[in-house]
């Protein structure tokens, strides 16, 4: 029956549809019946199930036709969710809902979209996927909430991860899909051109097409689904995916892929979208989060098929391709991003190999992976990179022989292999073949890839430095092939592995270096003779390290590859002779051999001078002696066995070299090998005179000098008569020779013989005592040397210098060897005649310096050579004299030369340099002494020293160092220390810089120089000296300048002694004094010490000893020097920096004594010295930059506020420098209150913000309160939450800044504007202070309050609004209290009270601004009060009100109630009762002309209209209260309240129409009460209160209640108010008299009357009468007020007129012929309220009613008023008087009418009306016109 039934039912259904005729009805019959069909389908009848598909067949096409019709999706998915549903029937109904969903409008589809999600779970994956396409299309349409709140988010994913990740794989797919992409179903995998030879589809893939790059068969399919989308929706679904990312539906892990992949789409909507999102999240994103790499790299390669069991079980349809180049581009600079990317193996390198060698790579693709081959190297860790290693460099390698169109490439393929080398150097150690490769490639390719090769082999070195044997032969072979390549960068690359691969012993490799020396171009040669020439280091302990080859291996070596190379066509030709190096490499190879041979003679050569090097000469001679007696075997190296010694191949080279090219050093090189040991030596060069010769003609000047030097040493060695006859030779050449240079040659070489000859002679005589047996010593030869002593003289005067300077060196080496074998005196030649003319050339301005300076020396060479030298005195006294003005170095040189003299032959200026050092030298024994030190001394000293010309007191100065520092050991110098410290402290406060070094450089020796008891005795003196400033008095004598020196310490610079002052000081403050000694040693280094005269001082050396002496007094010394480097003073501070740098070496030293550096320099920074307040602030300023501060938290209170007294100094350049201190104080304070810092921020914050609030914003110092503020407000910004246990001190600080930092001018200009510039210029004001940094500071604070900190700070605040001075202040305050309200509502609660009353005191500053500000604040904070404080507060803005005078207390009244009403309005609303009145009260305030009592007014009205139900509602509903405080207004003292109170009762009976009883005899009873007594300004008001009350209620005032006042007391009242004098006051009485006696219609005519005509007659005659005597304006204001009372009383006499005949008989003819006469004689306006009255008048005539009528008065009344209207009638300037004049008329007719009294109006009065009316007919008004007309017919038809 059932089955029955079901088909019954389908049946019906299948004629409804069929009856279905519009789309309508057709989609109402499916929506009701369509999931109610599909569950049939779960029926067991086979017939039902067939009936049902039969009906969906036809609807299917019904609904396939008609895109438009709706399916009930919604139900249909609440369906398909059933879980009791049979598979059957879900099937069937994900069929509708695919077909329904798309259908459906935007916003539904919207709606359903969770639902669509929620559908999914558990179902098929088809099923699934077909959901996931419907909702895709859908996400672009979404709107997502903007606070990504998990409650308001759509789509609710966080409860289903399995569903997110189905979305986000499908969203992949989707954004991996390519636009326009067809699936086509036949085109397989086989026959697709980009897969042929891949091996991604072997086997399995047969039928199967292609998908696009990234996907798989099946994505692909599921993407497209069952109708594909089209590239625009394609587009839409991918930007709808982003918009989904973005709105953070998914978690932003899961969505990275996502968004890279969509930032690479072909169409730019969505990869610009994409872009954005990712740059925004770029920070955020953790790229080492292996979850995000892991699926890049998915992504990037596909599924590569493995050989592993899971490779095999991946289907083919699932099998994933790599993506698309476009893709890659974009996933490789993410991948640049992770340090977890370059470590993730093996994907790391697959990506490399697919980037650089895959099939669809381009160039950018391998750039990008070659930048991550760059981004392995550096970031993969040891043990990941390992495995890497051999991958990368066969990829690189296979990359650089592969690829070369792009050289940028290879440049990057290059250095990635340098850094690889550099990581992993064990992977090329190996393999020189890659060097190799690299070293081609450098020559051969382009030049912009040269450098990243060159680059990449510098990287390499490294790697090879370790080679040994074999290899290391390869690697020589090799740097030698590159060494001669023609291009320079391989060149200098071989140089580079050369210098760099071996170790610096290494004999070939040093010849490479040799050879590279000679090289053309500068960036290799200067290389190669810098590692040549790198000195080894001066310790031994580096130089063990710094090893260079033995001397005679290495001269083998150059030996063995010199004659090799003489043999080959590399050998260079100059001229006539051949040699095996070029030049330039020959040069350095014989210095080369020179640095070994010092090495190997165990000195360290130290610099490249000739001079230097001759100081190890002696060392070296040594070295060669042993060589030459064969003590040293032969080295290995030397196989022939005939081998001469190296010594002599050295000497073989030399020759070789200087013979063909020549040269200093060479020179140089081969003198000093013969001078050292010149009888094994010298004699082969015996033959070689004339070769020497020619040397000696060179035309270099030094040239000569060593060829002579050599020749003589030559010379020397032979002796009779070829001794003989060289030396004639000699004089020959000199005397006839005419070229100057062959002239100077033999000079210097005649000279130097002889000197050698006289040394030998001198020796012999020591050694022998007898010269008879001795054939060199003959008289002739004897003969023969004086004579040539005499040739040199001669050329002493040459014209030539060059010849004058040889004469007196060669004479100078004659004097120095022996005594000069010419006469003592006498005419001629002598040595006085010597002596004299060399003096008399040092002061002469006509010679050259050098002469000057080798005549010094000769002097100072006499008495060296001669014991007996007879003219000592003289020339020493001749050598002092001879100051000229500044001459530095000649000083040096006469010091040297003082110091010779003075001591005679025991000088070591005697002895032979080449083989004696001068600390070995002794005197000779027999040698005659000659000693005038004492004397010199006393000379120096009491003489010289003292002298009055500063360039003398130096010259001495020097001079004194001279004999201190080479006579150290001598008596005469030790016995007089003290003198000589004396002099020297004397010298100390000269004026310029090299005389006090020089003092104090002597000082330090002197001290040195004492034992033990003359150290103290010195040192006492030294300090009392300095301390005490005595000082020796020069005496002044004719030419003294004076002033030159100044006083001590008190030089012109302020120099002079302040800087020693300063060292004593230290030195005292240590308790050493003695120390003072090691500081100035230490202090100054004069340029002049480095210069060659100044460095053999070694004052260099001292130093070092002096620093290590002062290393333990470093804690006291750092903080003191660490100041005095900031010193004013520039001597001071350059002295301390010198000591500072030469004593602390650690960088951490500062740190180390930070406390107490900071101790001395707050505690100097108030010193009473005011270079000493400047420099600490800049020290202080130093020391707090980029320090951690944490452990002198504490003292930053002292430092602050001393600072803060110091930013007010009395010099400007300490306030400078102070300020300096403050700011970087600032900074770093601001940066220790980081909440980052945790407890050490807090501690800061609690020590910084009492200092900084009391102390810095309260200073009187403008900028010290401007630098508080700012660094207040930074570090409130920086501080955050840790403000809050402050806030109650800070906020009200800063409360008050706001006033302090304001201009003062603005306060004087506020003073001084008008009440409206004010009010705009005080807001202004205001709302600067709101939006200072102050106030933000304020803020910041606020949002951290809760009630622990409001109990400190309310009490403050309310202490503030009340005796807080300044507009911001105040207005702050209240702002204030509004953010509390807002912040903390309930914690304010118990507060409230008290600020409220503080409020109030600030609602009655004069100032309006303020008053609007705390009305402000008032009306936000009874939100938060208690209900009994609201109360009070309101009763007192009640009383405030009603009973004060001031306006002030008003405006504030209004300003708060309005506020409450805007800001509180449910406070108000409760309180209604007590507001409500009191703001109709407000409202009816009298405003005068000022502006802002009508803004009171305004203010009343909105708050009275805003919260009542209607202004009548509103009486109504107060009424009681109304009346009630408008009866307390009119009891009011104040007049003005007074009127107020009666305007208040006028408008309550004016809204209300009609009062009823009780109410209405309050009003009137008080109103009346009001009256009683005399005239006041406003009483005006309470009778019109009484007119508007007695004309609003008169039918109630007829009924007569208990005190309730009757009409006639009323009536009386108003009468005797019309009595009253003051006019205006009467006019206002008549016209309320008036109004009354209308509204009650009682008859008081005669009473009225009698107040009222004679007003009018009173005013007929005025205006007629005599002109006053008034002034015009008094007069004009006078007439006014006449005109007025004129009009009022003829209005008032109209609204008066009775209904009373008796009355009206008496008055009817007098007020008649009144009002006539007016009109005759009246201005307009008079005529106008006259015309008025008549219309009334005749209204109310009871004449002209039938009952009462009385013809003949009725007649005369006509007549007269006949008469008198046609004035009006006529009256052509104003219209309105005609019109009121035509309704009089128009009046009268009707009336005559109605009473049928026709015959009254008399042919007269008709005539003259007629003829008005007619010139009325042309009037220009229309309406006039024929109103007009129309009368003049009625008048016309009586006739």
């Amino acid at each position: 029956m059932e089955t029955g039934s079901d088909s019954d039912q389908l049946e019906r259904v299948f004629l409804r549809l069929g009856h279905a005729e519009t789309d309508e009805q057709l989609q109402n019959i499916i929506s009701k019946f369509l999931p109610p069909v599909l569950l049939k389908l779960s029926s067991t009848q086979e017939g039902v199930r067939k009936k049902v598909m039969e009906l969906l067949v036809h609807l299917n096409k019904r609904i396939k036709s008609r895109p438009k019709i709706q399916l009930p999706v919604e139900t249909l998915l609440v369906q398909y969710q059933d879980p009791a549903a049979v598979s059957f029937v879900t099937n069937f109904t994900i069929i509708y809902v695919k077909m329904g969903y798309p259908r459906l409008p935007v916003e539904k589809q919207c709606e359903l979209a969770p639902t669509l999600l929620t559908a999914m779970e558990g179902k098929p994956q088809p099923q699934q996927d077909s959901l996931m396409h419907l909702l895709i299309p859908t996400l672009f349409h979404m709107k997502y909430p903007v606070e990504s709140s998990k409650s308001a988010s759509p789509f609710n994913l966080a409860e289903k991860p399995k569903t997110v990740q189905l979305l986000l794989d499908f969203m992949l797919d989707v954004l991996l899909m390519p636009y326009g992409y067809v699936l086509n179903e036949s085109q397989s995998r086989q026959n697709s051109s980009s897969a042929q030879g891949s091996s991604s589809n072997s086997g399995g893939g047969s039928g199967i097409p292609q998908p696009p790059p990234g996907m798989s068969f099946y994505a692909a399919k599921r993407v497209i689904g069952d109708n594909p989308w089209t590239p625009e929706q394609l587009e839409q679904c991918k930007l709808g995916i982003v918009k989904f990312i973005e709105a953070e539906q998914v978690p932003e892990l899961e969505a990275v892929l996502h968004l890279v992949i969509a930032s690479s789409d072909t169409r730019h909507s969505v990869a610009t979208a994409a872009d954005l999102e990712l740059k925004s999240k770029q920070s955020l994103i953790d790229w080492n989060n292996p979850a995000i790499i892991n699926k890049m790299y998915k992504v990037y390669l596909g599924d590569i098929p493995l050989k592993t069991k899971e490779g095999a079980v991946l289907k083919p349809e699932l099998k994933r391709d790599p993506v698309s180049t476009r893709v890659k581009l974009k996933i490789v600079p993410h991948l640049l991003r992770s340090r977890q990317a370059a470590e993730t193996f093996p994907a790391n390198i697959q990506v490399v190999y697919d980037g650089l060698f895959g099939t669809n790579t381009n160039s950018k693709l391998r750039t990008l992976s070659l930048q991550f081959v760059h981004h392995i190297c550096l970031t993969c860790p040891e043990i990941k990179i390992k495995p890497l290693g051999p991958m990368l460099l066969n990829g690189l390698t296979k990359l650089i022989n592969e690829y070369k169109e792009d050289p940028k490439l290879l440049s990057m393929a290059y250095s990635a292999v340098g850094k690889l080398s550099s990581r992993m150097p064990h992977l090329f150690t190996k393999d020189i073949a890659l060097v190799q490769q690299l070293f081609e490639a450098l020559c051969k390719e382009e030049p912009e890839t040269r450098l990243a090769i060159q680059e990449a082999l510098s990287m390499m070195v490294g790697a090879y430095s370790t080679l040994e044997g074999a290899q290391r032969t390869l690697m020589e072979a090799l740097v030698a092939s590159y060494l001669i390549k023609p291009e320079v960068q391989v060149r200098q690359v071989a140089v580079k592995f050369a210098s760099t691969v071996f170790p610096s012993d290494h004999i070939p490799s040093r010849y490479l270096l040799l050879l590279a020396a000679g090289d053309p171009r500068e960036e290799v040669h200067g290389e190669a003779q810098r590692v040549l020439r790198c000195l080894p280091g001066r310790s031994r302990k580096e130089s063990a390290s710094e090893q260079m080859p033995s001397f005679p291996e290495m001269v083998y070596y150059i030996q063995e590859k010199a004659s090799h190379r003489m043999k080959t066509p590399v050998k260079y030709m100059t001229g006539t002779t051949v040699l095996p190096f070029n030049p330039a490499a020959f040069g350095e190879i014989v210095l080369y051999l020179r640095m070994c041979l010092a090495h190997s003679a165990g000195v360290v050569p130290t610099s490249q001078s000739l001079a230097d090097m001759q100081d190890h000469a002696p060392a070296i001679g040594r070295y060669i002696r042993t060589l030459m007696s064969g003590s040293q075997v032969t080295s290995s190296s030397s196989t022939k066995s005939g081998e001469a010694n190296p010594v002599q191949i050295y000497i073989g080279l030399l020759q070789q070299l200087l013979a063909g090219v020549g040269g200093l050093p060479v020179m140089y090189c081969l003198l000093e090998a013969v001078s050292v040991y010149p009888e094994k030596l010298a004699t082969k060069f015996v033959d070689k005179t004339e070769w020497i010769k020619s040397l000696m003609n060179s035309s270099k000047e030094e040239m000569r000098e060593l060829a002579a030097l050599f020749y003589s040493v030559v010379v020397s060695t032979v002796s009779g008569n070829e001794l003989k006859s060289m030396i004639e030779q000699l004089i020959k050449t000199t005397k006839d020779n005419h070229s100057p240079e062959i002239q100077h040659g033999s000079l210097l070489a005649l000279g130097f013989t002889v000197g050698r000859y006289l040394a030998k002679k001198k020796m012999r005589i020591v050694e022998q005592q007898d010269l008879g047996r001795n054939a060199d010593f003959l008289p002739e030869q004897e003969e023969l040397i004086q004579s040539a002593t005499e040739t040199i003289g001669s050329f002493l005067d040459s014209t030539s210098p060059l010849l004058a300077i040889a004469a007196c060196t060669a004479l100078g080496e004659i004097g120095r060897n022996g005594p000069l074998p010419i006469p003592s005196e006498g005419s001629g030649f002598s040595k006085l005649h010597l002596v004299e003319s060399l003096l008399n050339r040092i002061p002469s301005s006509k010679e050259t310096n050098k002469m000057k300076e080798r005549a010094i020396q000769t002097l100072g060479y006499f008495p060296v050579g001669d014991g007996d030298f007879p003219h000592q005195k003289l020339l020493l006294q001749g050598l002092m004299d001879s100051v000229e003005a500044k001459q530095i170095e000649l000083q040096f040189t006469i010091g040297e030369a003082i110091t010779s003299a003075a001591i005679g032959t025991s000088s070591v200026a005697a002895r032979d340099a080449w083989l004696v050092t001068e600390e070995e030298y002794t005197p000779l024994a027999g040698a005659k002494v000659n000693d005038v030190v004492p004397w010199v001394l006393d000379v120096i000293l009491n003489k010289h020293i003292i002298s009055p010309n500063p360039h003398v007191r130096q010259a001495a100065c020097i001079w004194l160092l001279s004999l201190v520092r080479k006579l150290s050991t001598h008596k005469e110098v030790k016995s007089h220390l003290k003198e000589i410290q004396s002099a020297f402290v004397s010298i100390l406060s000269e004026n310029d810089e090299l005389s006090q070094d020089v003092a104090s450089k002597g000082l330090g020796l002197v001290y040195e120089l004492g034992n033990e008891q003359d150290q103290q005795e010195l040192v006492s003196t030294l300090v009392e000296t300095l301390m005490t400033g005595k000082r020796v008095k020069h005496e002044v004598s004719g030419e003294t300048v004076v002033f030159q020196g100044g006083t001590l310490g008190k030089t012109p610079d302020g120099q002079g002694l302040s800087t020693y002052k300063e060292l004593c000081s230290l030195a005292s403050d240590l308790s050493q004094p003695d120390l003072v000694y090691k500081f100035m040693n230490l202090a100054n280094h004069h340029a002049m010490w480095n210069s060659r005269k100044g460095a053999a001082f070694g004052f260099n050396v001292i130093a070092t000893r002096a620093g290590e002496q002062l290393a333990p007094f470093l804690p006291q010394l750092v903080p003191r020097l660490y100041r005095y480097q900031f010193d004013p003073n520039l001597g001071i501070r350059q002295a301390m920096t010198s000591i500072w740098n030469a004593l602390v070496t650690d960088k951490s030293t500062v740190d180390k004594y930070l406390k107490e550096i900071l101790e001395d320099l707050v505690k100097n920074l108030t010193s009473n010295m005011w270079r000493i307040r400047e420099s600490s602030c800049l020290a202080l300023n130093d020391l707090l930059r980029g320090r951690p501060l944490d452990d002198i938290i504490d003292k930053l209170p002292d430092i602050w506020e001393t600072l803060f007294r110091v930013q007010d100094d009395i010099k400007e350049s300490v306030r400078k420098a102070a300020e300096l201190a403050l700011k970087t104080l600032s900074k770093v304070c601001v940066k220790m209150c980081d909440p980052a810092k945790g407890a050490a921020g807090q501690r800061t914050i609690a020590v910084l913000l009492p200092c900084l609030l009391d102390k810095g914003m309260m200073s009187p110092v403008t900028e010290v309160r401007a630098l508080s503020i700012n660094t207040l407000v930074k570090i409130s910004k920086s501080a955050g939450a840790m403000l809050k246990p402050h806030a109650p001190k800070l906020i009200p600080a800063l409360l008050e800044s706001l006033s302090v930092l304001e201009p003062q001018v603005l306060n004087y200009l506020s003073l001084r504007a008008t009440e409206q510039e004010k009010a705009a210029m005080d807001s202004a004001r205001l709302s600067a202070a709101k939006s200072s940094p102050m106030m933000e500071t304020i803020n910041m604070c606020l949002q951290y309050l809760d009630v622990s900190v409001l109990g400190e700070l309310v009490p403050r605040l309310c202490e503030l609004i009340r005796s807080g001075v300044g507009l911001g202040t105040k207005g702050g305050c209240a702002s204030v209290i509004v953010s509390l309200t807002t912040q903390c509502p309930q914690d304010l609660t118990p507060y409230s009270g008290k600020l409220m009353s503080a409020l109030l005191s600030g609602l009655m500053d004069r100032n309006s601004v303020i008053q609007k500000s705390c009305a402000f604040a008032m009306g936000h904070l009874v939100r938060t009060s208690r209900d009994s404080s609201t109360e009070k507060l309101l009763q007192k803005l009640t009383g405030w009100y009603m009973e004060k005078e001031e306006p002030i207390y008003k405006t504030s009244c209004a300003l708060t109630i309005h506020a409450i009403g805007r800001y509180s309005p449910d406070v108000l609303k409760n309180h209604a009762k007590e507001v409500l009145p009191l703001a109709f009260l407000g409202m009816h305030e009298i405003a005068e002309e000022e502006k802002s009592e009508k803004e009171e007014c305004n203010l009343w009205t909105e708050v009275w209209q805003e919260n009542v139900p209607g202004s009548f509602g509103g009486i109504r509903l107060y009424m009681q209260e109304l009346i009630t405080i408008s009866q307390k207004a009119l009891q009011s003292q104040s007049w003005k309240m007074k009127a107020q109170g009666a305007i208040a009762m006028a408008s309550i009976a004016k809204q209300t129409s009609s009062l009823v009883p009780p109410y209405l005899g309050m009003i009137l009873t008080a109103l009346l009460q009001g009256l009683a007594g005399r005239t006041w300004a406003g009483k005006e008001e309470l009778l019109k209160a009484i007119a508007c009350v007695v004309t609003a209620c008169s039918a109630e005032l007829e009924k007569s209640v208990p005190s309730q006042p009757s009409t006639n007391e009323i009536l009386q009242a108003v009468l005797k108010e019309c009595c009253k004098e003051n006019l205006k006051y009467k006019m206002t009485a008549i016209s309320c008299a008036a109004d009354v006696l209308k509204a009650t219609k009682e008859d008081r005519f005669s009473e009225f009357s009698d107040i009222v005509i004679p007003l009018i007659k009173k005013n007929s005659l005025e205006s007629i009468g005599v002109r006053t005597t008034k002034n015009e304006d008094e007069n004009d204001k006078e007439k006014e007020l006449q005109l007025e009372s004129l009009l009022c009383a003829f209005e008032s006499l109209g609204k008066a007129w009775p209904r009373n005949a008796e009355t009206q008989r008496c008055y009817r003819q007098e007020l008649c012929k009144l009002m006539c006469e007016r009109l005759k004689l009246s201005t307009w306006k008079v005529q106008l309220g006259v015309l008025q009255s008549m219309n009334a008048f005749f209204q109310g005539l009871m004449l002209l009613e039938e009952e009462h009528a009385d013809p003949e008065a009725l007649a005369e009344i006509l007549l007269e008023t006949c008469k008198s209207i046609t004035y009006s009638l006529e009256n052509k300037t104003y219209s309105s008087v005609r019109t009121e004049a035509l309704s009089v008329i128009e009046l009268l007719l009707k009336k005559l009418e109605e009473s049928k009294q026709w015959d009254c109006l008399t042919s007269e009065c008709r005539m003259l009306l007629i003829e008005s009316l007619a010139t009325m007919e042309t009037d220009n008004r229309p309406e006039l016109q024929e109103k007009a007309s129309l009368l003049k017919k009625t008048l016309e038809n009586l006739e």
